[in-house]
């Protein structure tokens, strides 16, 4: 006789052999049906929970609990340290992670909980940003992307990308964030450095590159920002009003080349609006455009936090959930956020039943394709032995080289002050960039990454005297805000820290406060909310700080505050400032004689009625004015070195955009100073934009671009001012004279009239694809194969390049066309080809490019793509301003 344990033993394993035998069966467990055959057995079996997980993806990982992901997720960005350049915090808050060993081990414990612990079994898709290299430690750090984008090369894009990809994967990461394929036609836009420039043909065809090399390699790639990032004023992520032609012509070719030659299968939305209505919630880009027309396959996702923008930022939505009922049913697929906590505000929609059934399916349809297709649910985990075998990175720092190397732009070098003559003593190297080995934007670690100083070092060892001065520091404060160290209020007569801050929901500082708190100092930027959404007013309320100011130092100290208006400062009840009315951001100090540890009643006043609001109390105490010293000790040292390398650079970046395209800081000083010693002087411009240098561009003899030179960068450049390397990267972006041109390029239509200012020329100060090298090179002998086609013909346009100096060198060739007459207005100059090429000395060699139809396509007035009979200039050049040889094509 069996006892009744035994019975219920046996027969829960019958079951359990039931349910293994039936899971056995189940469609999308079989990897031999196709992946459509998969997807329709698996959605009906997921409940509306489970749907709504696979649409949300977050960074994290399963530290706070297995049991919050019980019905799954689409991914984790798995924890990790990352970096913003210049202090700036990215959007999301990596911490934790580690070596690609750690995240690896990590990433496949998640899997296997996933897959083991999870009703359905859906594995995550790991995601991470990959710009130029993987955010993590150890990964490699390649030049930033408007670097690659300067080396005008496919075939480096191509390598590169495939070693970040082979990064990548190894780590068990499917999906990168990467990369940024919008237009760069606004250089005060401070991602430009994480673009391939202003050009569309250029973008499209980095943008390929980079993707295929990932695709091919089973990481799906996420080409951003869909549509357009940038608005008025070089803005980040403000409202864009094109009409269908400038978004045909200028802002989708990268997209849809990128998905249909690429292969991308995925797609970021932008934050800003488009047309009045949100990029995330969008149909006709998102269904329309991308989904219907192009024949996107894949899943679109939200830039971080945007689904919400409709009504925290556009003003569109009542709450999140109608936010996300237009999110889902515009075509977005998969809500990004950052947090778990989020996902109730996101979630309601869909337990409420507001979304159209239709339209989560098919985002739903769109993930569980896409993880099919990568394999994850027969192949989740990677190889942590295979990943300590093949070390990468070791192998992946010579093409980071070479990649330094190609992308470096020599901009000016009369006098050819380089290259470096081989038998020079002395060095000096100044500026605060010199020793910094800065990386970009949305970049890691770096792997030991080779600052300039160290490259220069380790190429001349002990033969040369190489000295460092850091000059100045690249952002000089004249005023700081208070620090809190100085600042208390007293609580019963005891001490306490920060100020007693009250808040009112009117502009009269009456009533009772809607908020009192303790701030620790006046330090505010709301630019996107109040100082408490919960309980004040985004844009009519007023506040009022009081308590105790300590002085550090005696003697006059200047005062005031930096803000939006209107404001009022008293210092032991007496008005110091008044700035009482509605104008505009300023700064007002007054000076103010103190005693060094003396304490004064302080009392700040403020009311606001528009939102958007920097506030800040500020003084120059403590603040000395040792930038002055600093250029005397570089000076002393330049004047008895042989040659001065002088490295500046820019402050930019995600919500970072610049007002003013000069050298930030006292750097311009610094050049200036360095220059009129006669030294000769190299300045080299480190950043990821253009920059404006009328006020020290005539005052020294070069000036090289090295943009964000990656982990070799130091190594790289030096190389190119020794002559080892000889520079032949051309500029992505077009550089101003001044910021009152902008936004300035060089494919605008044409104007109706002149392009100039009564007190400044239109053109700019370096123009798109510009670039010098230490040889010299002639175009000559071009001809066309037929000099007439007709419109669904194609021919071929071929010149000779000869190296005609006393250096080996490489030559970018470009390839620009210009329709000569047209039914709507054309662009003055569009590139159609480019192509690198090395010639030694005295050495020739033929250039072909192909004229497509595709090359010589364009809207009509009917927004048809046309190619129109006609006469088209065929000009080839060395930039877009130095054409050199030009043809005449006729299409009958």
């Amino acid at each position: 006789m069996y006892s009744t344990q035994k019975i219920v033993i046996v027969f829960s394993a019958f079951l359990l052999f039931i349910s293994c035998n039936q899971e056995d069966k189940f469609i999308y467990k079989n990897p031999d049906a196709s992946i459509d055959e998969r997807v329709a057995d698996l959605l009906p079996r997921m409940t509306l929970e489970e749907k709504f997980w696979q649409l949300f993806m977050i960074p994290g990982d399963l530290s706070e609990g297995k049991e919050k992901y019980k019905h799954g997720i689409f991914g984790f960005q798995v924890s990790t340290k990352g970096s913003s350049e210049n202090g700036a915090e990215q959007i999301l808050d990596y911490s934790g992670g580690g070596t690609a060993k750690e995240t690896a081990i990590l990433i496949n414990d998640m899997q296997k909980h996933f897959i083991n612990e999870t009703r359905l079994g859906i594995p995550i898709i790991p995601f991470d940003e990959a710009l130029h290299g993987l955010i993590r430690e150890d990964a490699t750090a390649f030049p930033q992307s408007i670097g690659l984008a300067a080396s005008f090369n496919t075939k480096l894009m191509d390598t590169v990308a495939a070693a970040i990809a082979i990064e990548v994967k190894a780590r068990g990461i499917r999906q990168t964030l990467s990369p940024v394929i919008n237009i760069a036609r606004d250089v005060r836009w401070g991602r430009v450095e994480e673009t391939y420039g202003e050009d569309p043909f250029l973008t499209s065809r980095m943008a390929v590159s980079y993707i295929s090399a990932f695709e091919t390699r089973g990481v799906i790639t996420t080409p951003k920002h869909f549509v357009a990032n940038v608005g008025d004023g070089g803005r980040d992520s403000y409202p864009i009003h094109f009409n269908e032609r400038i978004l045909e012509e200028i802002y989708y070719p990268a997209f849809k080349a990128s998905v249909q030659e690429g292969k991308a299968w995925s797609i970021m939305t932008s934050y800003n609006s488009i047309d009045g209505t949100q990029a995330s919630a969008n149909n006709a880009v998102l269904n329309e455009k991308l989904k219907k027309d192009w024949g996107f396959g894949g899943f679109v996702i939200s830039d971080a936090g945007a689904t919400g923008g409709a009504n925290v930022l556009h003003f569109t939505a009542k709450d999140y959930a109608e936010s996300t009922q237009q999110a889902i049913e515009g075509g977005l697929d998969v809500i990004f956020q950052t947090s778990y906590n989020h996902y109730p505000l996101f979630y309601e929609a869909f337990e409420k039943g507001m979304i159209d059934e239709k339209a989560i399916n098919e985002a739903v349809r769109r993930v569980l394709y896409a993880k099919f297709k990568l394999g994850l649910f027969e192949n989740p985990y990677v190889s942590v032995t295979d990943l300590e075998k093949n070390n990468s990175v070791v192998n992946n720092k010579g093409l980071a080289k070479t990649a330094a190397l190609e992308s470096i732009v020599l901009l000016k070098n009369e006098t050819q002050t380089l290259p470096l003559k081989k038998d020079i003593k002395s060095i000096a190297v100044i500026g605060p960039d010199a020793d910094a080995a800065r990386l970009g934007g949305y970049s890691g670690p770096g792997n030991n990454p080779v600052s300039i100083l160290k490259g220069i070092k380790n190429k001349v060892g002990n033969s040369v005297n190489v000295k460092y001065a850091k000059g100045t520091e690249m952002i000089t404060e004249d005023f700081v805000a208070v620090p809190k160290e100085n600042l208390f209020h007293l609580d019963n007569n005891e001490k306490k820290p920060g100020l007693k801050a009250d808040y009112f929901n009117n502009i009269d500082l009456e009533g009772e406060p809607a908020l009192s708190r303790i701030d620790e100092k006046i330090d505010f930027r709301w630019t996107l909310f109040s100082p408490d959404q919960s309980k004040i007013n985004y844009d009519y309320y007023s506040a009022r700080w009081t308590g105790k100011l300590v002085a550090p130092e005696s003697g006059t100290i200047d005062i005031g505050i930096k803000g939006d208006d209107g404001y009022r400062l008293y210092i032991n009840n007496e008005l110091i400032i008044d700035n009482w009315k509605k104008q505009t951001v300023q700064q007002i100090t007054k000076p103010y004689k103190f005693q060094k540890d003396k304490t004064y009643d302080l009392k700040v006043e403020f009311y606001e009625t528009t939102g958007n609001v920097w506030f800040k109390l500020l003084w120059n105490a403590g603040i000395k004015d040792t930038w002055e010293q600093e250029i005397s000790n570089a000076v002393s040292i330049a004047k008895n070195a042989e040659v001065a390398v002088v490295c500046v650079g820019i402050e930019e970046g995600e919500f970072r955009d610049r007002a003013y395209l000069t050298l930030p800081g006292h750097q311009e000083e610094l050049i200036k100073a360095v220059a009129k010693t006669g030294t000769p002087t190299v300045v080299l411009l480190i950043g990821g934009s253009a920059i404006t240098m009328q006020n020290w561009i005539h005052e020294v003899p070069t000036i090289v671009d090295v943009w964000y030179p990656g982990d070799e960068g130091g190594n790289a450049v030096a190389d190119v001012l020794f002559g080892d390397y000889n520079p032949a990267g051309r500029l992505p972006v077009t550089f101003p004279i001044h910021e009152s041109q902008v936004p300035l390029y060089y494919n605008h239509k044409p104007t109706g009239r002149g392009d100039d200012y009564v007190n400044l020329t239109g053109k700019p100060l370096f123009p798109f694809g510009f670039g010098l090298s230490y040889t010299n090179f002639t175009y000559s002998d071009i001809q066309l194969d037929k000099n007439t086609i007709n419109p669904s013909e194609t021919t071929t346009v071929t010149c000779k390049i000869t190296n005609t100096g006393n250096f080996d060198g490489d030559e970018v060739v470009q390839f620009y066309i210009r329709d000569e007459f047209a039914s709507v207005a054309r662009p003055i100059l569009e590139l159609k080809g480019f192509e690198r090429i090395h010639l030694k000395k005295g050495a020739s060699k033929n250039v072909s490019f192909k004229i497509t139809p595709e090359t010589l396509t364009m809207l009509n007035k009917k927004m048809e793509r046309v190619v129109e009979p006609g006469t088209f200039r065929i000009l080839i050049g060395a930039s877009s301003n130095d054409i050199r040889l030009r043809t005449i094509l006729t299409v009958e």
